[in-house]
């Protein structure tokens, strides 16, 4: 399982699941990231945390916590 933590700068990647539960999961959702949308893996910040993504055409900052919950291919 590759999750959205592993990708590399510069990646486009699918998601194919949302890990997580309540809370969590509809915050990630309603930011705009849900199943077979598109994210393109921008930048990462120095230390790692956080990373810089585009989707649905904004730009989006995810901590590395919630990153570990989305699921790419």
């Amino acid at each position: 399982m590759k999750t959205l933590k592993d990708a590399g700068v510069g990646e486009t990647v699918t998601v194919v699941r949302l890990h997580g539960e309540g809370a969590v999961k509809r915050r990630i959702m309603d930011m705009g990231i849900t199943r077979n949308v598109k994210i393109y893996i921008r930048k990462l910040a120095p230390l790692g945390d956080p990373v810089e993504i585009t989707v649905r055409g904004y730009e989006l900052s995810l901590r590395k916590a919630d990153a570990e919950m989305i699921e790419i291919q």
